[in-house]
């Protein structure tokens, strides 16, 4: 077995690897202005900051229905740029309507994330939408069809495969490194634990909950379906099915859009699914899948099994077998990984999630997830979840995006699932 670290694919590998950079040719002065919409904890810790280190984009908005929140990010801003000018506004319609700006950042809660996309792109702005990008399958192809239709930018926004580990061994499988590809093994960590039941609570003074639940189910405010105020932890509203399916489609987004561009079958699906899953006692509050096991099965004859287990993809084929992981590469034989003088070598772009994003605002060209990728690898997290809820082994149409053997289970194509079908 061969062991490659990240820092060793950091030099050892760079010469395999496009490296980032501003692809487009604009003057200092024709920065690409955004808009932030959502400015909880993957704002502030990670989206925001990554855009305000940018010299070609300009963070001239920041949006959220807690004020708290939404005064600490315009602070956020102005601190950056050395002097006060962000506008800061609670409803997101605002930011939309402002011709100034040129694309916009959605890192709101999951469900969210589609209505704002598609009102986002009628209204002319480019986007980068945080993952899991939706919470069905069939709002996952009504944004992707209004993206192609408005011709927008947009990225969904995973930064999985700028992550040197991941990137490189997707590029050895799509190089025939370990042959033909059989078997792919995904795994996400166990994030989720039960709640007892929560008391009903008087909404904090700082926090808009009606525009907060918006297009959810109507539910009395507790602290634990929302977020703790003026803080930012872990959310509650990522255990609750009414706003997000859970680690299934949180770390799902990011690992599963791995194993299906090492299958390149990122812009289809699979062809079959069956899945088990253990929900929390019946009276936790917080509601979202304990565990689950999900096989699938492609036309070409991959099979991918996905798990709670560890954030890994692991790529198996008839001359051996690569896995990424944040700690590095594996692979065996040691052949897999000699990529000393490659011969025709498949190179696959390499850049930050953000700069890919800036970059084909200025280009106008496509991202490297634009939303037709989000959607399928969504989808295939979603697939899963829905398998559990009816049972049995479906047969799915990746064209038409249908079940063709069960139609209770197409029932869910359109409607999130609120509440688990079994509980143990």
């Amino acid at each position: 077995m061969t062991v490659v670290t990240r820092r060793g694919l950091l030099t050892a590998a760079a010469p395999l690897f496009i490296p980032a950079g501003v692809f487009g040719r604009f003057a200092p002065s024709n920065r690409v202005t955004v808009g932030m919409i959502g400015v909880g904890r993957q704002c502030v810790q990670v989206n925001l900051k990554q855009f305000l280190a940018m010299p070609d984009v300009r963070v001239v908005a920041v949006c959220d229905v807690d004020a708290w929140r939404l005064e600490r990010a315009r602070e956020q801003v102005d601190q950056a740029y050395g002097k006060p000018g962000c506008k800061a506004v609670r409803d997101f319609r605002e930011v939309l309507a402002d011709q100034s700006i040129d694309a916009v950042m959605i890192s709101t809660p999951d469900h969210w994330h589609v209505p704002m996309s598609i009102a986002a792109v009628e209204a002319g702005k480019d986007v980068s939408c945080e993952k899991p990008l939706t919470r069905t399958i069939a709002e996952g192809r009504a944004l992707a069809d209004v993206v192609a239709k408005h011709r927008r930018v947009f990225r969904t926004d995973s930064e999985f495969r700028s992550i040197t580990t991941f990137h490189a061994a997707v590029e050895w499988v799509r190089n025939g490194r370990i042959g033909e590809l059989k078997t792919i093994r995904s795994g996400v960590p166990k994030g989720d634990v039960g709640c007892p039941p929560q008391p009903d609570m008087p909404v904090p003074t700082e926090l808009d909950y009606e525009r907060w639940q918006g297009p959810a189910p109507h539910a009395p405010y507790t602290e634990a379906r929302v977020h703790k105020p003026k803080a930012y932890e872990r959310p509650g509203w990522m255990r609750r099915l009414e706003y997000c399916d859970g680690m299934i489609t949180n770390w799902g987004a990011h690992l599963n859009d791995i194993a299906q561009w090492g299958n390149n079958t990122d812009r289809s699906g699979p062809i079959q699914v069956e899945a088990t899953g253990e929900y929390p006692a019946g009276d936790s509050f917080w509601n979202v899948l304990l565990g689950f096991e999900a096989e699938y099965r492609y036309s070409n004859g991959v099979r991918l099994i996905y798990k709670i287990d560890r954030p890994y993809v692991r790529f198996e084929g008839t001359e051996g077998w690569i896995e990424a992981s944040y700690e590095g590469v594996t692979a065996g034989p040691a052949r897999v990984v000699d990529y000393k003088n490659p011969t025709r070598w498949v190179r696959l772009p390499f850049k930050t999630d953000k700069q890919d994003f800036i970059d084909a605002v200025k280009s106008r060209g496509q991202t490297l997830e634009d939303a037709e990728v989000g959607h399928r690898t969504t989808s295939l997290c979603h697939l899963a979840h829905i398998a559990i809820q009816v049972g049995g082994r479906l047969e799915w149409d990746p064209v038409k995006e249908r079940f063709t053997n069960n139609e209770a289970a197409n029932q869910y194509l359109r409607k999130p699932i609120h509440a688990p079908r079994h509980t143990s």
